[in-house]
């Protein structure tokens, strides 16, 4: 059984960074993608980011809101990935997700019912 699991994210002030990691055990073999999926209070989920090996390749996508402050990279040995948040808004607040796709196809990146195993959560509060 797939189990992801989180670690980074708490508090900072606006315009700050935070780095996340998630980490996948149980695996027998790689995922089709990973990605970040985030939930504020009162809002529905939010795909934020979105890696997966295509062609050969490694492909990103990231959501419109945070293009251009998050990154996300992949170590495919460690089976971990690493999102990186920089220039953090109050409106990033939100308990952040990870989350992957295992024997199935995921057609839309950053569409969270893509994914069908996800971690705890982790909470990130972004301050004025």
């Amino acid at each position: 059984q797939v189990q992801l699991v989180e670690s980074g994210g708490g508090s900072v002030q606006a315009g700050g960074s935070l780095g996340l990691s998630c980490t996948a055990s149980g695996v027998t073999y790689r995922s089709n993608c990973m990605g970040w999926v985030r939930q504020a209070p009162g809002k529905k989920r939010e795909g934020v980011a979105h890696i997966e090996r295509a062609g050969g390749s490694t492909v990103t996508h990231y959501a419109d809101s945070v293009k251009g402050r998050f990154t996300i990279a992949q170590d495919t040995a460690k089976n971990t990935v690493y999102p990186q948040m920089n220039s953090l808004k109050p409106e990033d607040t939100a308990v952040y997700y990870c989350a992957g796709a295992w024997g199935i196809a995921t057609l839309y990146p950053l569409e969270p019912s893509g994914y069908n195993y996800w971690g705890q959560g982790t909470q990130v509060t972004v301050s004025s």
